[in-house]
This record gives C-alpha cells, sequence and structure tokens, in this order.
C-alpha cells in the first residue's frame, strides 16, 4: 500500500504515462512472488514489470551476457572468452574493434557475483516489499524534473549514462553508488524494448523517492514549474 501511494504520486506529479519498476536483489528466492516463467533479457524484464508483471529472475531466466554479468547474477570469469573479450559486438556494429570494447567496458558497473540469487521485479505500485531501485521511463521534460526535484534540497547532481547497457547503467549504477541515474538507454536496450524514441531513462535508489516526490510537489508551487509557465 505504501508503495502504491507513492506510485501513484510520481505518476500523477509528472503525467507519466508508464508504470515506474521496483527492483530489488535477494539472496534468497522468495516465496510469494512467481518466477520468471522463461529466459528473457534484463531489459524486457523491465517492459514486463512496465506492463504489470510480478516475478523473480535468476541467473537461470537471464538470456543476455550483459544482464547476467552486471546484475551480479554471475561470474564473468565464467564466460566464454570469445564473449569476454566481446568481440561478437564488433561483426554487429557496436565497436569498431576489440580494444573499443574493452575500453568502453571499463567503466560499466556491475554488481559483485555470489551475493544475489536473483532480483525481483514489480510496478511500484505493486510491490510488497522495500525496493533497491526505481527505474521509470519518461519523457526528457519528466526527466528534467526529477533531476531537478533531486538537486532540489540536496544540491547533488545525478549521473549520466553514456553508451553502456542499462544493466549496469540503469540498474548496477544507482544500486551501488545511491546516485540518481538518467540516460538514453543503449542498442540494446532499444532494440529490445517496447519505447518511443522520445522516452528517455532515470533510475532512483528507492532510498530518495520520498524526497524526490516531496520535492516535486513543492517545486510545483513555485513561479518555474507551475503547468502555465511550461
Amino acid at each position: 500500500m505504501f508503495y502504491q501511494k507513492l506510485s501513484e504520486k510520481l505518476k500523477t506529479i509528472l503525467k507519466l504515462e508508464r508504470e515506474p519498476v521496483a527492483m530489488k536483489w535477494v539472496s534468497r528466492k522468495p516465496r510469494n512472488i512467481p518466477k520468471e516463467e522463461e529466459k528473457s533479457r534484463f531489459c524486457t524484464k523491465l517492459d514486463k514489470a512496465m506492463n504489470g508483471e510480478v516475478f523473480y529472475s535468476t541467473a537461470d531466466e537471464e538470456e543476455c551476457m550483459g544482464g547476467q554479468r552486471y546484475t551480479g547474477m554471475k561470474d564473468p570469469k565464467e564466460f566464454p572468452k570469445n564473449m569476454r573479450s566481446g568481440s561478437f559486438l564488433v561483426p554487429a556494429g557496436v565497436y569498431k574493434s576489440i580494444p573499443a570494447v574493452q575500453r568502453s567496458w571499463k567503466g560499466n558497473r556491475a554488481v559483485e557475483p555470489g551475493i544475489f540469487n536473483a532480483i525481483i521485479f514489480a510496478p511500484l505500485k505493486k510491490a510488497d516489499f522495500e525496493p533497491d531501485v526505481i527505474f521509470i521511463v519518461a519523457n526528457s521534460k519528466q526527466g528534467m524534473e526529477i533531476l531537478h526535484a533531486n538537486a532540489y534540497d540536496s544540491g547533488s547532481h545525478g549521473l549520466g549514462a553514456d553508451s553502456g547497457p542499462i544493466c549496469s547503467s540503469m540498474a548496477a549504477m544507482p544500486y551501488l553508488t545511491g546516485k540518481v541515474t538518467y540516460g538514453f538507454g543503449d542498442i540494446g536496450s532499444r532494440n529490445n524494448m517496447d519505447l518511443q524514441d522520445e522516452e528517455i531513462m532515470v533510475s532512483i535508489p528507492s532510498t530518495d523517492l520520498e524526497r524526490i516526490i516531496r520535492n516535486l510537489e513543492e517545486m510545483k508551487t513555485k513561479p518555474f514549474f507551475r503547468e502555465n509557465n511550461s
């Protein structure tokens, strides 16, 4: 009920069209939440949750190397060499060379493997657990307002994501840094999710969610953010 109210407030004040998604890393598989029925990519799991599904997923249900690697579901040393090198991304057109892949990957955040056994995904309004990260698909104006609300009382700036996979930038990064993150998604996520060209992504550590919503409510009473000023 608590997160249902927060979800309703967030959607109303920002006029979000999509459901915010709650994510939680767990060491034990939850008993009261179903396991994902089939394999899918991490980004597809976010789509499922935005469309109302509640489930948990383990390494066995993750079909993307990035999803396994950056969420901590699998030790990257367990992958074959061609996958660890990133060579498969060169003929795909994502990078020009293996050195470019390796340099890029060095900046990607990853949850330490071997700690967690599963991740729970749910629309925020259906979350009966305490999430770690809230993932939001928004338009650029809505994303801007979230970033302003984050800085409103703290002066803190969010972290902008580059071309890295969203399992790193929109999940592992906010989880590990405790910072709001934002970006446009990577080519993999945009090819596999039901996204509009103009949509962007923002992830909020759950510990900041109430504060950001309160700030949004207060900011909307101020001249710069009143509706008739837009």
